[in-house]
């Protein structure tokens, strides 16, 4: 067995994992009423990269929710004003830390190695939740995508915000969950700054491909309107360039 493998074993935790992911479920049940699009579109198995826009605090678990492999997640190290349950649970599925603003080697690694053993990797290509629009993804995505030729599954969550706000209301949240198809695998030529390019348009294509499965006016920067996209502006902004978590 690689070395990698021993250290970054897939799948992992597994009654731990089995248990969180029946208490996804029957909280989705209990707290909103959930419509599933495309099911008909989950691949027998992995290698596999899922990818989903991030507006909620409630998105890993949505994803969680929605697939049924056991998932490793990437999350980053601090959360800003998530709620307790929200920093309680990436400890206890065992997230693979990352620090946003940096060059997180470790969790490179073992995304690398759970691919490899054909594993399911969950990702949010933007790299955090601090706007309810589509914004570009952050070149790890891309860069794992075409290190390990995984293909892509892509995923669209539609009013999980609205969860918590209604039942103060006394009613449920109507959450859409969108599946694509799976696409790719990628492969890109040349070093430097021509490898940039080519990872940032592969970049953009994996946006696009969430894109389609959200409300329109919720595709900001990927959005066919141009009001909506002006609208987006300032939103790409990565907050972690200037001020790295660590």
């Amino acid at each position: 067995m690689d070395s990698s493998h021993r250290k970054y074993p897939y799948p992992r935790r597994r009654v731990v994992r089995w248990m969180l992911q029946i208490a996804a479920r029957a909280a989705f049940a209990v707290l909103a009423d959930v419509r599933i699009v495309g099911r008909e579109n989950l691949p027998d198995g992995g290698p596999l990269l899922v990818v989903a826009n991030h507006f909620s605090f409630a998105d890993p678990a949505a994803m969680l929710h929605t697939v049924p492999w056991p998932l490793e997640f990437l999350a980053g190290v601090q959360m800003p004003n998530a709620p307790p349950i929200v920093t309680w649970l990436p400890k206890v599925w065992g997230s693979y830390p990352v620090r946003r603003g940096s060059f997180s080697t470790d969790a490179l690694r073992a995304s690398q190695a759970t691919l490899e053993q054909g594993g399911v990797l969950g990702i949010f290509p933007e790299g955090g939740n601090w706007a309810t629009v589509l914004r570009p993804a952050r070149p790890g995505t891309a860069f794992l995508a075409v290190q390990t030729g995984a293909p892509i599954l892509p995923i669209g969550f539609a009013n999980l915000n609205e969860i918590f706000p209604r039942l103060r209301q006394g009613r449920r949240a109507r959450v859409t969950i969108r599946i694509g198809k799976p696409f790719g695998p990628f492969q890109v030529e040349g070093r430097g700054r021509e490898r940039r390019a080519s990872l940032d348009a592969i970049g953009h294509e994996i946006m696009a491909q969430i894109a389609q499965l959200i409300p329109p006016e919720q595709r900001g920067h990927y959005s066919d309107d141009p009001a909506i996209r002006a609208a987006a502006r300032g939103t790409e902004i990565y907050p972690w360039d200037a001020n790295p978590e660590v």
